[in-house]
């Protein structure tokens, strides 16, 4: 059976897109610098939007898991193309919140469900084997979506800095008809309770279960350090003083590289096994941190490509960890888990960092970064390591 005949799988590629192609994204800090925003100001606006995304991300997943799908994917491209819309007309620190704060709420009731939807809709064709390989090649085409956003995004800003928003509410309303025409799976999972205790009880037991908590907590860390080393990327294009013209551009070859990696992510969990996929995944993105402190110069670029190269091998693999111990019924509040403790990490530290690089320096922030993730995540990586 040919997967992509089967519509969700198209339509959650289209969603993908619409999400990552990313027009903003090369040159937002330097919009937000250009609008009068220190670092430490522009990872506070990150923050605002994590904690938008903490607030909503577990009874959205919950609710994806008993309202549908389908419903929350609609709901959430729905606020993702009205966040663009704001953001296309607002000035200065708090205009741009409240834009932050849609788009957080948007992300929340996308993300989990679009995975769950994948998973499950894989599962009703009983194909659920081929899950992993097809997280990577949608996770993969995203990253290409970011690339080419990447290069077209640099194009827009030399025009003006506000171009990249105009365009990216087009792109974004794509999502709205692809999320309209998804196919709610039909899977007979067991019933649950349509209240909030339920949500807690999923947590409890999710934190019992000493695989899956694991899993879940060695993906989180890594979707943290994942997230804060892409909010350092233009930081260090600016350090090294490279062309501004060059910043969507070498945004593009590095989200290549992600999509790259990505598409072969389950070969290489095959050929390595899990012990051994998941400390080159641990050991090699606190190395991508440690060198890029070090190597602060146009050689280091180099440092920043090992980094995007572990970093697409490492989402699809750790992901499918979390589904397999995971049942249908709750999958997608499972993942609005991961996703909620990847937000509430970066709430937190994102704006610490911020304050190294403004009082210290980049070299500082970085080095911090990855020391800490590295002693963090092997710990919680035991369970998994000595399985």
């Amino acid at each position: 059976m040919n997967l992509f005949r089967h519509p969700n799988i198209v339509n959650l590629y289209l969603i993908k897109f619409s999400k990552w192609f990313n027009l903003v994204m090369p040159v937002v800090v330097i919009f937000y610098q250009e609008n009068g925003l220190s670092m430490q100001e522009i990872f506070w606006l990150k923050s605002i939007y994590s904690v938008a995304i903490v607030a909503m991300e577990i009874p959205s997943g919950y609710l994806a898991d008993v309202w549908g799908r389908k419903k929350t994917l609609i709901l959430g491209a729905l606020l993702g193309t009205a966040g663009f819309a704001m953001y296309s007309f607002s000035f200065g620190f708090w205009a741009f919140a409240m834009a932050e704060i849609v788009l957080g709420i948007g992300h929340s009731f996308v993300s989990g469900a679009d995975t769950a939807m994948l998973y499950d809709s894989l599962k009703a064709s009983k194909q659920e084997n081929e899950y992993m390989k097809q997280e990577g090649w949608i996770t993969s085409s995203g990253n290409f979506a970011e690339a080419i956003a990447g290069v077209s995004g640099g194009l827009l800003a030399a025009l003006s800095l506000r171009m990249p928003f105009y365009f990216q509410f087009a792109v974004s309303s794509v999502a709205i008809p692809a999320a309209f025409l998804l196919r709610e799976p039909q899977i007979h999972a067991k019933a649950i309770a349509k209240n909030f205790s339920s949500i807690l009880k999923t947590i409890r037991q999710t934190f019992q279960h000493r695989e899956l908590r694991s899993a879940l907590l060695v993906s989180s860390f890594t979707g943290t350090a994942s997230l804060t080393f892409a909010w350092f990327v233009q930081p260090y294009f600016k350090a090294i003083n490279l062309p501004l013209p060059l910043f969507g551009t070498m945004w593009t070859l590095l989200n290549l590289s992600v999509g790259l990696s990505s598409m072969i992510s389950y070969k290489v969990e095959s050929k390595l096994g899990q012990r051994k996929s998941l400390l080159l995944i641990i050991i090699g993105l606190s190395v991508g941190y440690l060198l890029s402190a070090w190597q602060v110069s146009l050689a280091g670029l180099s440092i920043l490509f090992f980094f995007y190269l572990i970093r697409g091998i490492a989402h699809p693999i750790l992901k499918n960890y979390i589904n397999g111990y995971t049942q249908s019924e709750v999958r997608a509040t499972i993942l609005s888990i991961r996703n909620f403790v990847i937000r509430i990490n970066f709430a937190v530290i994102g704006p610490a960092l911020g304050y190294l690089t403004d009082q210290f320096n980049l070299s500082t922030a970085l080095f911090c970064a990855g020391i800490s993730y590295l002693i963090v995540t092997l710990i919680v990586a035991l369970p998994l390591l000595q399985k």
